[in-house]
């Protein structure tokens, strides 16, 4: 708080005062009162108007400068009022007053939409679990009349099955520390998991997978793992170069303090403009809107997952060449890799 900010703000009460005084020595002329008594009265008055002023200044100062001080340094600025002291003036204590009475109507509201968030998240994870029976069943009615239906019939429902699993893991991944459990998971398995469930679609656009180096463990959670592989499967699939054979390349690499999980296909690839923006959340950049109909989310909650399991996923491109995601797993469950 500037000396100056704070005359500026009591420039009324200044110009009250001169007036005051004026008025004053104005009497004490007519009354024809001693010079002296009038230059003694005026002294007294100003020393009050100085002394008071000066105090006034020096504590509101003190609160208002650790107040601008404390909420520069928050992150979370509603909490401003448990970080300074209730202070002995009054306004003051007005503007104390109102942030606490306004951090409890926003934790107020935040604990409402938080129970609201957490009914529909319920909602959303009970209302895929039921749509799945019904898919389940549509994919064994596809699978004994295959020769009736045909492929891309049954290849339309496991699209429609990996998007409920999208949208089940989404909603799942807010709260992602109450559903997982990290421990040494094979990255084979894992692996052969994922290649089994997209099989058909594999089959279907002639893709081959070529591993190397995965018959080892990592420190995570399988099931997310999983997802996580399906993903990068997934969009491997949906953007493959016509012109070739689609190859998806898996191999890890043993470091000292990580083990590194390397995806890579030779699709079409990310345009340089777009590859830093990948993880966003609904982005779909130039291939979602020219090669396929793309949410913009699978990646995203990819990114989402690995940050709250402690991993790193990172992703390298080359335009018409391949598409690499890495992931990098900590060798101690204890130890959050750094970038």
């Amino acid at each position: 708080m500037k000396i100056t900010d704070y005359l500026k703000d009591r420039l009324w009460f200044f110009l009250i005062a001169a007036l005051s005084l004026g008025l004053m020595l104005l009497f004490l002329f007519a009354y024809r009162v001693s010079g002296q008594l009038i230059i003694f009265m005026n002294s007294i008055f100003l020393l009050f108007i100085i002394i008071e002023e000066t105090v006034g200044f020096l504590r509101k100062r003190e609160f208002y400068t650790e107040l601008k001080h404390n909420l520069e340094g928050l992150d979370k600025k509603y909490l401003i009022h448990e970080m300074i002291e209730r202070p002995d003036f009054y306004d003051g204590q007005v503007t104390y007053d109102a942030l606490c009475d306004a951090n409890k109507s926003m934790c107020e509201n935040v604990a409402e939409y938080k129970s609201s968030s957490a009914d529909f998240r319920d909602f959303i994870e009970l209302w895929v679990h039921e749509v799945k029976l019904p898919v389940a069943s549509l994919q064994l009615m596809a699978h004994n009349h295959s020769d009736e239906l045909g492929e891309k019939f049954n290849e339309q429902l496991k699209r429609i099955d990996g998007y409920t699993d999208q949208v089940l893991y989404y909603a799942r991944s807010e709260n992602a520390e109450k559903d997982y459990i990290i421990k040494e998971t094979s990255l084979k398995r894992a692996v052969s998991n994922v290649a089994l469930k997209n099989r058909e679609s594999l089959q279907l656009c002639g893709a081959c997978i070529e591993t190397e180096g995965i018959d080892i463990t990592v420190l995570t959670d399988g099931k997310w793992l999983e997802f996580i592989l399906g993903q990068f499967m997934a969009n491997s699939i949906k953007y493959i170069f016509a012109d070739r054979e689609p190859v998806i390349k898996i191999s890890a690499e043993e470091l000292p303090d990580r083990i590194l999980l390397h995806f890579r296909d030779n699709g079409i690839g990310i345009p340089e403009s777009d590859l830093a923006r990948v993880f966003d959340k609904s982005f779909t950049g130039e291939n979602g809107r020219s090669y396929a109909k793309s949410t913009g989310m699978g990646l995203y909650i990819v990114k989402s997952l690995c940050d709250r399991l402690g991993h790193i996923v990172t992703a390298a491109s080359e335009q018409g060449s391949f598409t690499e995601f890495t992931v990098a797993f900590a060798k101690n469950e204890y130890y959050k890799l750094d970038k």
